[in-house]
């Protein structure tokens, strides 16, 4: 192990003494390296390097029964319990897995690298993008199958298993473009003549806007600026009136989606929690930007979300109500939206 590593996982070992509920994550941040960097000073000690080929673990890990599947940002976790089923690894441009509890849209293109990690008596698979940021997390239950888990750590166990990893930074995203250079006109007019709501991110960037200044850009009627503190309505009247609803969080190599209702919400100091059985969401309220009541057109009607972005102008989270394609949206979730 070079000096470096050494230096950086002795740094951390200190770092946890000190504060022993320090996340992995805040302690790379503090530290000036990536996640998958500080987690690699412990390969040989509970963390395995496997090969990243990503289609073929995640296609397996149907055999580990009922898992944790977590995906965040940096200002929301969203965490759901369930069996990953029905996966879609036909579309190059993103692969799913459909099913009741593990609802998820893959962008294989930015996932790197992959480990296996047992930490006491937690196991998991985590997986990180070129930069060792990371995108998503696989952490098994008490009912999940453990013996599959050890066996397909060893089927993708990597030939090489090295502490030092070879990250590379993400491009910067580019600068948005002045309003004046934007065909606004045509933008509003194919904002109207949406028919799907997966049609949307296309459709901005056909047009070259970000996604605040889209909203911004709107069609009359078509796009609200709320208050910020609305987003915690939007998940305690969800709760008391019982609605289902639906809750995407990503990053650039994953959404995560939870469909169903909420029921315990919960403050902890600036965090805005759901803690149900097989959903948690942690939401950190001090880093909320804008948020934003869009309607889209489709051919099943209207759809309504609440749009929550970071100081950056980054999505955190979206909020829709419980719908399938071919179904109207429920008259509930837009009363509560109206309400905000």
């Amino acid at each position: 192990m070079s000096t470096l590593i050494n230096d950086l996982k002795t740094k951390w070992e200190a770092l946890k003494a000190e504060n022993p509920h320090l996340r992995i994550r805040n302690a790379a941040e503090q530290l000036g390296v990536s996640e998958a960097e500080l987690l690699a000073t412990n390969i040989g000690n509970g963390v395995t390097v496997l090969k990243p080929e990503f289609a073929s673990l995640l296609q397996e890990v149907v055999k580990l029964d009922k898992v944790m599947a977590l995906t965040r940002n940096d200002e929301c976790v969203h965490e759901r319990k369930g069996v990953y089923l029905n996966p879609d690894f036909s579309n190059p441009h993103g692969q799913v897995f459909v099913g009741e509890d593990i609802d998820l849209r893959i962008f294989i293109n930015s996932w790197k690298f992959v480990f296996s990690v047992i930490e006491g008596d937690r196991k998991s698979f985590q997986f990180f993008g070129k930069d060792g940021l990371a995108l998503h997390k696989i952490y098994l239950t008490n009912k999940s199958n453990e013996a599959e888990f050890d066996a397909l750590t060893q089927k993708y166990k990597a030939d090489k298993q090295s502490t030092e990893i070879a990250t590379e930074p993400i491009a910067p995203k580019p600068e948005e473009k002045a309003d004046s250079e934007i065909d606004v006109a045509g933008f509003q007019q194919a904002w109207k003549d949406l028919q799907d709501t997966h049609d949307f991110f296309m459709m901005t960037k056909k047009f070259g806007v970000s996604r605040t200044q889209a909203l911004r850009l709107a069609p009359e009627g078509f796009a609200q600026k709320i208050d910020n503190s609305k987003v915690v309505n939007v998940l305690e009247d969800a709760s008391e009136k019982h609605i289902p609803i639906m809750v995407f969080v990503g990053n650039r190599g994953i959404i995560q989606i939870h469909t169903g209702e909420v029921k315990k919400t919960l403050w902890h100091q600036q965090w805005f929690n759901v803690m149900d059985p097989d959903f948690n969401l942690h939401l950190d309220t001090t880093k909320i930007g804008e948020t934003w009541i869009t309607k889209k057109p489709t051919e099943d009607g209207e759809v309504t979300s609440v749009e929550v972005f970071n100081k950056e102008g980054e999505f955190i989270v979206q909020f829709f109500g419980k719908r399938k394609p071919g179904n109207p949206e429920l008259q509930e979730w837009k009363d509560l939206v109206a309400g905000l």
